[in-house]
């Protein structure tokens, strides 16, 4: 193989340039796994399509997504960072064109299933390639730029969904990644080297197919356990019985790397870096907390406030604002001071945020009752990701790279589909509680024969995250009075449920926070870029 550039010759003079080429695609894939939400309404009606089949044109994507992130992060190593990466920005590309022209949910969703693929091919090559291309001292700063984007595309998303389906139609949600798709292969291909790890690697087939069919089992139950409500999927397959025999089919794969010492898909050497070890769990839990804040957020703006999907996307961008905007100072403070101090105090933080939204949100509050609690959880989460990366990646041997970012991007994905499943069904079962008991306080407001009816029917919409409507044959006052009720009953007891859910990620994001403590005591920084091993880029890839 040729020579293998060298953190001290950088396999480009230019790496802001090729980062900023490289987070383009990565923008585009996170963008779409949050821009389709906004158009279930849509597409269940422009299409025909029943709930489920829309769910799964969601759900879909995210699956596909999470289990391949392994072995594409290895494939990174094998084959170049560069080359997988443009392979991942045209498979995205051209499968956006396919869910635009798509005619029915099926072609939809193979469609759909296709970007998963694109996605996962490119999400990893962005940490290998700052890695390969940045000198240790610069890598803060870098992962700053990669945090701004996480804390930002899910934002612009729902928003930017919302604008097109009001001014053109649900297929430009998709059409819209094709020119950018296109600029971005092409920049990439004329601009930014080819990137490898300094050695010749195979792929483990054993490995990636017991990875893959375990991460399956268990992201699969974990996505779709609340919707079988966590019982029988047909015959005797179960949920619970998906997700063990995933953690089995994961434990053997674990087991199967400790014994293969040639080429293991997830080399066990990552892990004796304590720092990556340490961060995995880090970005395990931090994730298992994080992800539900957004999503309990969005539902108490549209369920308990009436909210519009644009209006609540508006409601949130400061707080996104804030978080790319902090990302990026916390990726300089992490270059000067190490990235555990700067995570340690986004964690605390993020949990503050959350003890203030809790103290501050009613179910008569407004939408700026909000804003202390997102302004602090926007400035913290910008002091997370950025951190986090660093401090995983810290010691990693940068010929490792793309193993190293797809079982870090594999950890955190599995912590956040956990975390959303966990959060859902500790806001169903607590929001059942409170629904029976408010409705209960507030029958009395209604007519003698509604009463048993109305508890009846408010306790059952803790399943649909919704006020239940009016029952027919009743004259518009009393209509009105019910509405008025039930609205004012969901709102009481959505916001007592979102309190506990709420306290749920506190507990879990101080955790985390906890475990920062863990981490290796940071070398004292230099002033010039560290030797290191040969790792960067072969001519070809």
């Amino acid at each position: 193989m040729p020579e293998i550039k060298s953190t001290e010759h950088p396999a480009t003079q230019r790496p802001w340039r090729v980062l900023a080429i490289m987070c383009i695609g990565f923008f585009m894939a996170l963008l779409d796994g949050s821009i389709v939400n906004v158009a279930v309404p849509t597409l269940i009606h422009g299409m025909d399509a029943s709930y489920d089949e829309v769910l799964w044109v969601i759900d879909g994507y995210l699956l596909l997504f999470s289990v391949l992130l392994i072995i594409t992060g290895r494939l990174g190593d094998i084959f170049g960072y560069r080359r997988l990466y443009v392979i991942g920005v045209i498979t995205f590309t051209i499968a956006s064109a396919l869910c635009g022209l798509a005619g029915s949910p099926p072609q939809l969703l193979g469609a759909r299933l296709l970007q998963g693929l694109g996605g996962a091919l490119l999400f990893p090559q962005v940490i290998s390639s700052i890695l390969t291309i940045f000198p240790p001292h610069l890598r803060g700063r870098a992962f700053g730029l990669f945090g701004a984007i996480v804390g930002l595309a899910p934002i612009v998303g729902p928003i930017l969904g919302g604008f097109l389906l009001a001014h053109v139609s649900w297929r430009w949600i998709f059409f819209i990644n094709v020119p950018i798709g296109i600029v971005t292969a092409v920049l990439a291909l004329t601009l930014a080297p080819p990137m490898r790890s300094g050695r010749r690697h195979r792929l483990d087939l054993t490995g990636a197919a017991l990875a893959t069919t375990g991460l399956t089992g268990v992201v699969f139950g974990l996505i779709e356990g609340e919707r079988y409500d966590w019982g029988t999927i047909t015959g005797p397959i179960s949920i619970i019985s998906v997700i063990a025999t995933g953690i089995v089919l994961l434990a053997v794969f674990v087991l199967r790397q400790h014994r293969r010492p040639d080429e293991p898909l997830m080399p066990p050497a990552l892990f004796r870096a304590r720092n990556f070890a340490v961060g995995n769990w880090v970005g395990f839990v931090f994730q298992l907390g994080m992800i539900g804040i957004m999503f309990v957020l969005v539902l108490y703006l549209q369920t308990a406030c009436g909210y519009s999907a644009l209006q609540t996307g508006l409601v949130v961008l400061p707080n996104a604002v804030l978080t790319a905007a902090g990302s990026m100072y916390a990726g300089r403070l992490s270059d000067r001071f190490g990235g555990r101090h700067v995570l340690l105090a986004g964690l605390t933080l993020l949990a503050v945020g959350l003890l203030v939204l809790v103290a501050m949100t009613g179910p008569t509050s407004s939408a700026w009752s909000l804003l202390p609690g997102l302004a602090i959880i926007g400035i913290a989460g910008g002091a997370t990701f950025a951190p986090l990366q660093q401090a995983t990646m810290d010691g990693v041997d940068p010929r490792l790279a793309g193993a190293a970012s797809g079982v870090s991007s594999t950890t955190r994905q599995v912590g956040g589909v956990l975390g959303t499943a966990a959060l859902g069904a500790l806001l169903s079962a607590r929001l059942s509680s409170t629904l029976r008991s408010e409705a209960e306080k507030q029958a009395g407001r209604l007519p003698g024969d509604l009463r048993a009816r109305f508890i009846d029917h408010s306790t059952a919409a803790a399943h649909d995250y919704r006020p239940p409507a009016p029952p027919g044959g009743l004259d518009s006052a009393t209509a009105a009075l019910y509405e008025r009720v039930t609205a004012d009953t969901f709102a009481t007891g959505f916001v007592d449920a979102m309190h506990t859910a709420l306290m749920a990620c506190a507990a879990a994001l101080v955790t985390a926070a906890l475990c920062c403590f863990l981490f290796s005591p940071r070398k004292k920084p230099t002033t010039t870029p560290v030797p290191q091993t040969r790792v960067g880029a072969a001519p070809r890839d």
